[in-house]
């Protein structure tokens, strides 16, 4: 029987338990430039318990960002920020991944520079809102990205890995969950082109598995998770058929021995132990558990969903010293649902619970 307090070895790194602190938007990197804070070093620093740190969701560029304040990997200043969390991480003992994270149609002109608009695989706006510095503002019509811009975007996600090495990370996770851009590649009502990028399952993964491959590449695949929640209505998706556009995305995959796969579970506990079967490598599970926080019963997973690794958001908020809670049953600091940021870790938009 695995625990969760076992060693396991993830890419090059050896790790010191099986607890994934679940990245979680956090919008402290205040100020221009996009740069992340003292006050960010400080606070994954106090994490640095966990077997893997994967951090808040970071833009891959400029076009990239949905939310206020949330922290780049496109400049030499941001490169260097991040080294003073990275290196405040290492010196507790901590592995930390950047989750790059392009939000595509979710986002607004407002957080953006010089004239850029949110971009999307088809012009259909979102709906609802997003915040934004002055106040909630609706999802506008996003510009559809043509041929080259999709290959620009493939080749900032590469050069924003390549940045994440040179800023000390240990690797990077691709976001490809909760309905941002290599989600919307994924589900046809935001995906609503007739080119090689859409149409078929197989154009529709197209722009995940190359983004993916590319990074790979530029940085090894032993240092690339990539993290996916099918089904996941989340920022205005519908996706109809994840039983077969998942699978033919790891299918995809299989070959470029990543570090992990990251999945954010929905309701259909079936489909989670297919995407178990199929996938070849570490399998890290954030689990369906509304309409509670996921807490030390998830534990159980490792054995009863196949799962690698468990990942935990809104506990290691309120708890910065999880593992070791875990590891004794506690006691739990209960969080504190105001303080949660949701932009990314609501989930299930029909089970708003803390889900992360």
């Amino acid at each position: 029987m695995t625990t969760a307090f076992e060693p396991i070895d993830l890419g090059s790194k050896r790790l010191a338990n099986r607890i994934v602190m679940a990245p979680m938007t956090r919008s402290r990197a205040f100020g221009p430039g996009a740069e992340p804070t003292e006050l960010m070093a400080t606070y994954y620093a106090q994490r640095a318990g966990a077997g893997l740190i994967v951090t808040e969701g970071v833009q891959p560029s400029p076009v990239g960002q949905g939310y206020p304040d949330t922290p780049g990997l496109h400049t030499s200043g941001q490169v260097r920020a991040w080294r003073a969390v990275t290196d405040a991480v290492h010196r507790e003992g901590g592995v930390i991944f950047a989750q790059l994270m392009h939000t595509g149609r979710i986002g607004h002109p407002s957080l953006l520079p010089d004239g850029l608009v949110p971009v999307a695989p088809s012009a259909v706006a979102a709906r609802g809102q997003v915040f934004t510095h002055e106040g909630p503002k609706d999802y506008v019509t996003p510009k559809e990205l043509s041929e080259a811009d999709i290959h620009r975007t493939i080749a900032d996600f590469a050069a924003a890995a390549r940045n994440a090495v040179e800023a000390g990370f240990d690797g990077v996770e691709i976001h490809g969950a909760n309905g941002y851009l290599v989600h919307q590649f994924l589900a046809p009502n935001t995906n609503r082109r007739t080119d090689g990028w859409g149409a078929t399952t197989e154009g529709r993964i197209r722009f995940a598995a190359e983004v993916v491959t590319a990074v790979a590449e530029a940085i090894g695949g032993h240092r690339v998770g990539l993290r996916i929640s099918p089904a996941n209505p989340y920022n205005d998706i519908a996706e109809d058929a994840p039983g077969e556009v998942y699978p033919a995305l790891l299918d995809r995959l299989a070959d470029l021995d990543l570090a992990y796969l990251h999945l954010m579970e929905g309701p259909d506990r079936d489909l989670t132990l297919r995407l178990r079967k199929a996938w070849p490598g570490t399998f890290v599970l954030n689990p369906f558990t509304h309409p509670d926080v996921t807490g030390p019963e998830a534990l159980k997973l490792l054995d009863d969903a196949g799962a690698d690794m468990i990942a935990y958001g809104a506990l290691f908020l309120a708890n910065p010293d999880l593992p070791r809670r875990l590891a004794v049953g506690g006691p739990f600091n209960t969080p504190d649902q105001a303080t949660f940021y949701g932009g990314d870790h609501r989930g299930y938009t029909d089970y708003p619970a803390l889900t992360a």
